[in-house]
């Protein structure tokens, strides 16, 4: 296994690969082709669409596009290629891995207006939708028709499809209903250059031609400029969701009750794990009550009969539960739930985090966790972690002094110790948060050369003048 690079010294330098012309862009003919109140220019107005929630420095864009409809977006991207001008693509700005700062004399250019849902068609289980459309809205339109749109990252609120579908988001539920990739029927893309073209369909099968639909999906708006989506939606649960609740002593007995509940072929609307120093950080925030001797919780719902609640207590008892109980009533369903939700707020409230995003195959879930344990008392750095324990797929918060602008160096050595122990033990440096920038400097840990080399080659073939969110993903 190669060393990797730390984070230091080489982060910041990841437009020196591109072939982009980064000098100031004659902007004001941008402003010509659009329709008025789209370009933005103003440096204070710009600051706010600069960056996403990560520490990492943004750019100084040249302008910022705020697109109402794919013509919008056409118009950038062949003004872009004329002038040889980067674009980078986003939506919300909730991302955690630097996937939408702007360079250096870029457009940003925003599709969060484009907001519509254009058709729910109920017999098709599908909608329609722009990119702006926020998450949750799309799910809560769809239970009008008895439906559900099952993606439901921690972000649902405030992020939108376009940039779920850019990082290919996860969420709690994925562990049952998959990832934003599995709910991607088709597409529409502007391409470098302008060119539109429409990816799958409305079909639940179709299999003509390469799956262009699961290429963009991920891609993190380095190939392609997301302009509409028909996306699958699914029956809603005919009952009320039931949560379980189990405490243990050790993380080792928490993997092994999560590896057991996958391994019976339950099949639980999610299955999360969180860790003591995630547990002390919420009974400080909020006054959970919980032992103080528990190592780790699981706390997993169930929306269908498919997976009683019974069967994930006794898993969980039969794995060395201290404590395993279900909920009675949707009310006390949502409470436990609420547990898990506040892992994030009680970390920010103890200053500022790093959020990481590595999966390791699901039966090497505790270790991986222990692995973490052992990094953080080595670099004496403060980590939280929480899992999707279904999936194998962690988030270690990385929490450091509110006055710095970046991690420190201790932190860095945590998260590159973690990054490695990640690939170590058969698993992928991201999970559902993206590569962005903050991940390029191990992508050579997990790929190797003919990999990486193909990557290269896609992104050579559908951008090669390099102007489409430059120096992210790849």
């Amino acid at each position: 296994m190669r060393k990797y690079v730390p984070l230091s010294g080489i982060l910041w330098a990841f437009l020196a690969d591109t072939k982009v012309d980064v000098s100031q862009p004659p902007v004001e003919t941008l402003g010509a082709l659009l329709p008025a109140g789209r370009l933005i220019t103003d440096p204070d107005a710009m600051d706010a669409y600069a960056r996403d929630q990560t520490y990492a420095a943004p750019g100084k864009p040249a302008a910022v596009v705020l697109a109402r409809d794919t013509a919008d977006v056409v118009t950038v991207m062949k003004w872009a290629r004329q002038h040889l001008v980067p674009v980078v693509p986003r939506g919300a700005g909730t991302g955690l891995a630097g996937g939408a700062t702007a360079t250096d004399g870029c457009v940003v250019l925003s599709l969060a207006r484009m907001t519509a849902i254009q058709e729910i068609v109920p017999q098709d289980q599908l909608a329609v939708v722009e990119p702006g459309v926020i998450t949750a809205d799309l799910d809560r339109a769809a239970r009008e028709h008895g439906l559900m749109y099952a993606p439901d990252p921690s972000s649902h609120e405030i992020s939108t499809i376009g940039g779920n579908l850019a990082t290919n988001a996860g969420g709690l539920r994925c562990v049952k209903y998959g990832v934003t990739r599995d709910s991607a029927l088709g597409l529409e893309v502007v391409l470098a250059g302008g060119r539109v073209i429409r990816t799958g369909g409305r079909t639940v099968k179709g299999v003509t031609g390469y799956d262009l639909t699961g290429l963009f999906v991920g891609s993190e708006g380095t190939l392609g400029v997301i302009t509409a989506a028909t996306v699958r939606l699914r029956p809603a649960p005919a009952d009320a969701p039931v949560t379980v609740l189990a405490s243990f002593g050790s993380l080792t007995a928490a993997g092994a009750a999560a590896a057991a509940i996958m391994g019976a072929g339950l099949r639980p609307s999610l299955l999360e794990l969180i860790d003591r120093a995630t547990l002390r950080a919420i009974d400080d925030y909020r006054r959970i009550d919980l032992d103080a001797d528990t190592a780790a919780v699981i706390i997993a719902q169930t929306d269908g009969p498919e997976c009683p609640a019974a069967e994930l207590v006794r898993h969980c008892e039969e794995a060395g539960a201290e404590f395993a109980a279900a909920s009675t009533d949707e009310a006390e369903a949502a409470a436990l739930l609420e547990v898990r939700r506040m892992a994030y707020p009680a970390a920010e409230r103890l200053g500022n985090c790093l959020v990481e995003d590595v999966c390791v195959p699901r039966s090497r879930l505790p270790e991986m966790m222990e692995r973490i344990e052992r990094a953080a008392a080595r670099h004496d750095v403060r980590v939280m972690t929480v899992a999707h324990a279904g999936d194998g797929n962690l988030h270690p918060l990385f929490v450091f002094d509110r006055g710095l602008t970046g991690p420190p160096p201790p932190v860095q050595a945590a998260a590159d110790e973690i990054f490695t122990a990640a690939i170590e033990l058969g698993g992928t440096l991201t999970g559902e948060h993206g590569v962005g920038v903050l991940k390029r400097p191990w992508l050579d840990g997990e790929f190797d050369p003919d990999t990486l080399a193909v990557h290269r080659q896609i992104k050579q073939a559908l951008d090669p003048d390099g102007l489409l969110n430059p120096g992210k993903a790849i």
